[in-house]
């Protein structure tokens, strides 16, 4: 049932005899908040007063003098939890501020609704839709331990080329894909075809149309599920239920999830490439008969996305594992150019049979990012090269690894550390906040949490640094 005004979700709780109603949220860094409303005190009233909660515990938001912040459920996202022991309705919710009414500047989702407001108030279009790629691991179980006495990290996965050695209980049956042969053998070697069936089925009992899954490249269990587009904050939301439902899932089954961009050392890194386009009257923008089939709106779109690319990193690939991930001379997408056919070009135009389905992909994001802000900075980035008509110059579909060096040193790439994406966005942010859609307050709140992970990984002694550097 489609639930779409307050009534609704108070009949859906009635008919499916709900015990608990679970209010979720997003804080800075992308990872979902909730707390749990026994199903008597869920009335009318929370659609309009609100659920206040304390504010000053999530990290990058308010300090303790100003703690108060209300929870505003949004009724179209009500859907049923498929894991939990009592019926449990979820809701997503827009974080307020309870003393001016108005949605709280430092809410992902609050940010994400006002990029939809700016591209319709600039006229350019009124919709933007964001089809996300996200790619994660399935592991049989994972340790680490980092302290003074030392560190370490050890995946466990039967699937791995690496356990062929191993003498397990029930026997060693050795089919296993090898290092970076994972896409795409059929079981026994695949071994995780049901999981991901579970997961496809419970993420379309919760309103995200799933089109296809499959094993990635990673032969440590590298999965992708492919799942619809939509507008863009709805399709961020969807984001959020997909994490949470492949954590669940694989937790259902003993196995652990991460959506983490370089877990394993040597093999495929996980990636979110992000399909977008901009529509206006049921047209899509995108489409026209330039390059590609494109228009001159979707090159300059591209050409803003490559121009603020270096910004957009700090937000598109917001962790120092990322960047383990764009490494030149790999099959990352590290080159900041367009291409209908080349892999490693940030962007890229997907082959499609109808002018409707035009597109660019992006391609150098990955699934740590928060998805509220990454895809309202890129919409962001993009309208700006619309509006100042930024060409992206020509495309390259040369195979871009093997270009000689002197037309390769011409393609610039995208960030090589966080560091480095950090002071992009501190020298470009400016077209993050036209319309008011990132506020300073935020970008500022945002690179300081960021700055907290850098300094605390740039302390931190490296195993590999023990290999290099312990007989010097």
């Amino acid at each position: 049932m489609a639930t779409t005004t307050p009534d609704d979700v108070l009949k859906l709780i009635k008919d499916k005899e709900v015990k608990f109603v679970d209010l979720r949220f997003t804080d800075t860094r992308g990872k979902e908040q909730h707390v749990t409303v026994p199903v008597k005190y869920f009335g009318k009233d929370k659609f309009e007063a609100g659920h206040a909660f304390d504010g000053s515990s999530i990290a990058g938001w308010k300090g303790i003098q100003a703690s108060d912040m209300l929870l505003m459920p949004d009724p179209v996202s009500a859907r049923m939890d498929p894991f939990t022991d009592e019926p449990v309705l979820n809701i997503t919710c827009d974080v307020y501020e309870p003393m001016d009414g108005k949605p709280y500047d430092r809410d992902p989702r609050s940010i994400a609704k006002r990029a939809e407001t700016y591209l319709k108030s600039t006229g350019l279009g009124d919709v933007s839709y964001f089809g996300p790629e996200p790619e994660f691991f399935i592991f049989d179980g994972v340790t680490w331990s980092v302290e003074m006495s030392g560190c370490f990290v050890k995946i466990k996965s039967e699937e791995a080329p690496w356990s062929s050695g191993i003498d397990y209980e029930s026997g060693n049956m050795g089919h296993r894909a090898p290092v970076k042969g994972g896409y795409f053998p059929v079981a026994p070697t695949d071994t995780l075809g049901d999981i991901r069936n579970a997961m496809s089925l419970a993420l379309e009992q919760q309103g995200v149309e799933v089109e296809v899954h499959h094993h990635e490249v990673g032969a440590m269990g590298q999965n992708e599920i492919g799942t619809r587009f939509a507008p863009l904050v709805q399709r961020a939301d969807w984001m959020q239920i997909l994490k949470y439902t492949v954590w669940n899932v694989a937790h259902s089954y003993g196995k652990t999830a991460t959506f983490m961009p370089k877990p394993v050392v040597g093999d495929n890194g996980s990636g979110m490439h992000v399909h977008q386009s901009v529509w206006k009257g049921g047209k899509n923008l995108f489409a026209g008969n330039g390059y590609a089939g494109l228009s001159d709106f979707a090159i300059h779109y591209i050409g803003g996305i490559i121009k603020h690319a270096k910004a957009l990193n700090a937000i598109t690939n917001p962790g120092t594992n990322s960047y383990k991930r764009l490494v030149p001379g790999f099959e990352a997408p590290i080159n900041l150019a367009y291409s209908a056919r080349n892999r490693s070009a940030a962007c890229r135009i997907p082959y499609v049979s109808s002018p409707n389905s035009r597109r660019v992909e992006v391609r150098f994001p990955d699934p740590t990012a928060n998805a509220y802000l990454a895809f309202a900075a890129m919409l962001m980035a993009g309208l700006d090269g619309v509006q100042n008509k930024i060409h992206p110059g020509d495309p390259i579909d040369k195979d871009m690894y093997h270009l000689p060096p002197e037309e390769a040193a011409k393609v610039p790439h995208v960030c090589a550390s966080l560091e480095q994406a950090l002071d992009c966005l501190r020298d470009d942010h400016a077209f993050l906040t036209r319309g008011g859609v990132f506020s300073d307050d935020f970008l500022e709140s945002y690179i300081e949490l960021k700055e907290q992970e850098l300094t605390r990984f740039r302390m931190t002694t490296h195993p590999v640094e023990f290999d290099m550097y312990y007989s010097s």
